[in-house]
């Protein structure tokens, strides 16, 4: 966050709340100053890298990138490309995490008591008319299922209550933060969303913190969907954020970290190389490589992989 004091002025905080604030807070002088011209060598080397791979790409094709493909390429390229040549569907799951984030960005700006049950409601409502194809969607559900929507969505603003401290304009909360970059004559785009951003730049010394909220068990892979946030913003406003966090709402846990200029170079070289495997499978005819593991069990490649069979034989001792 940014130098101001992180103290609230209501209720007490309970140590899950205040663990928050302990992590996330930084006086003027624990937050980085960064050179100004890191900007323009990060975008020159990423464009360096990955202008060879956009030559291979169709005539009026671009390059997209998201923090999904990027994880999805570096694991399993088969089960990668199942997957893309599926349409988009929306269920219960991922719906719930858009109807969290729209409740806790009313949280923010709600006058009078927070009510989880009455914010899930307001959320649903305006996801309703809001988002077209997550509207039509929730229209068309049934009331079982919206009912178990509803359950899901209220259990987990509910742990976001509990857990973290009601968050004050000045430290200018932001949820679902879009973040976007283009680069090579606008033949890459990288792009990203992020749950919750608070704090900015000061001049060249850096404030922002991202946040992502999670549900379940920690995973490497959710790091490095930060530090690919984290290269987006500092080609977009020339200043990297201070800190990254992935926050898991089942276990009260935070896991920081702090934004460095190896963290960038590092994560500018996966996206590089993950740029050029999107390309070689995708366009360039080269057959995918199979990584077996856990993911296996929901691959829709699953019944033609043999390796991903043997590989869910083997677990599960047949």
């Amino acid at each position: 966050m940014v130098d101001y004091n992180l103290s609230t002025d209501a209720e007490p905080l309970n140590p899950a709340q205040q663990a928050v604030l302990d992590e996330l807070g930084a006086s003027a002088g624990d937050r980085p100053e960064f050179p100004d011209d890191l900007r323009h060598h990060l975008r020159a080397a990423l464009e360096t890298a990955i202008e060879p791979h956009l030559d291979n790409l169709p005539q009026g094709l671009d390059l997209y990138i998201n923090k999904h493909r990027l994880g999805m390429v570096h694991g399993c390229e088969t089960r990668f490309l199942a997957e893309e040549a599926e349409p988009f569907e929306w269920r219960i799951p991922t719906a719930r995490g858009s109807v969290v984030h729209k409740a806790v960005e009313l949280a923010i700006n709600w006058r009078g008591t927070i009510e989880p049950p009455l914010l899930i409601d307001e959320a649903l409502a305006s996801l309703e008319v809001d988002q077209r194809n997550l509207s039509e969607w929730l229209q068309g559900l049934s009331e079982a299922e919206r009912a178990e929507l509803r359950s899901q969505a209220l259990d987990t603003f509910s742990k976001y209550l509990e857990c973290w401290p009601p968050l004050k304009s000045a430290w200018r909360p932001v949820t679902e933060s879009r973040l976007r970059a283009e680069l090579c004559d606008g033949r890459l785009i990288l792009d990203g969303k992020a749950d919750l951003t608070l704090g900015s730049a000061r001049g060249l010394r850096a404030g922002k913190v991202i946040v992502d909220l999670k549900t379940g068990g920690t995973n490497a892979g959710h790091r490095e969907d930060l530090r690919f946030y984290a290269l987006v913003e500092t080609i977009r406003m020339g200043v990297p954020p201070r800190l990254l966090a992935s926050y898991y709402l089942d276990q009260a846990t935070l896991v920081p970290e702090a934004v460095t200029e190896d963290t960038l170079r590092a994560t500018l070289l996966r996206v590089a190389d993950g740029a050029g495997r999107l390309v070689d499978i995708i366009h360039g005819g080269r057959p995918s490589r199979r990584s077996p593991g856990p993911p296996c069990r929901w691959c829709p490649a699953q019944t033609n992989c043999a390796e991903g069979l043997a590989w869910l034989e083997e677990q599960d001792g047949t």
